[in-house]
């Protein structure tokens, strides 16, 4: 199969797709989503675009390269409907706003994308009773010493 992208025509396969079965917050209808490493020698740092509709895309980024000491924490309910039984079983990522000046990219802590890598299954989850916000500038992960006019993150 192929996808016209912004970024020219992506040949996949339905096995490489990624189901949100309830979709992503503001976009329920769109389900199907393909993730494409942005440098194929690292993943850390993802393009999730939905095959339903190709304009629809996210830049991701693993959350425990910016925050080490992140702790998602799933509902036995949001384990289960990604075929799960501990959350060591999944792949974490977070939605990115990209700036031109990537120290003004924010990144949402609070509502992680969750993908079980051997089902295929993904889910988007609010973490309820947590210190996480939606927009964290990446700038408040780094030392104020080595940013100018470094801010703390922000809710």
């Amino acid at each position: 199969m192929t996808i016209e992208t912004d970024y020219g025509t992506i040949d996949y396969v339905e096995e490489n797709l990624i189901t949100f079965s309830d979709g992503l917050f503001g976009f329920p209808n769109l389900k199907k989503y393909l993730f494409l490493a942005l440098d194929e020698n690292e993943d850390s740092m993802l393009l999730m675009i939905s095959v339903d509709e190709s304009k629809v895309g996210f830049v991701l980024i693993n959350p425990f390269i910016l925050c080490p000491d992140y702790e998602p924490k799933l509902t036995p309910q949001e384990l289960s409907c990604l075929g799960a039984e501990e959350i060591g079983e999944l792949s974490c990522y977070s939605i990115c706003v990209v700036n031109s000046d990537y120290l003004n990219n924010t990144v949402n802590l609070k509502c992680p994308i969750m993908v079980n890598p051997e089902t295929r299954q993904g889910i988007q989850v609010i973490l309820e009773n947590s210190s996480y916000g939606c927009r964290h500038e990446f700038r408040s992960f780094f030392p104020a010493e080595n940013v100018a006019g470094s801010q703390n993150r922000e809710d």
